[in-house]
């Protein structure tokens, strides 16, 4: 199956993710101070999206 052509740049499609990754999260708290080192990774609160 062939590709459309307007697809093929990779840089054409950028798309806002709603959702960060844990590490991403984790920098944002940190940079707030709400991080602290040895705190657990996981069940860490949602973060807003920052761009």
């Amino acid at each position: 199956m062939a590709r459309h052509p307007s697809l093929k740049g990779s840089t054409k499609i950028i798309k806002k993710r709603n959702v960060l990754k844990r590490y991403e999260r984790i920098d944002v708290m940190i940079k707030e101070d709400k991080w602290k080192e040895g705190d657990k990774a996981l069940g860490i609160p949602k973060t807003k999206v920052v761009q």
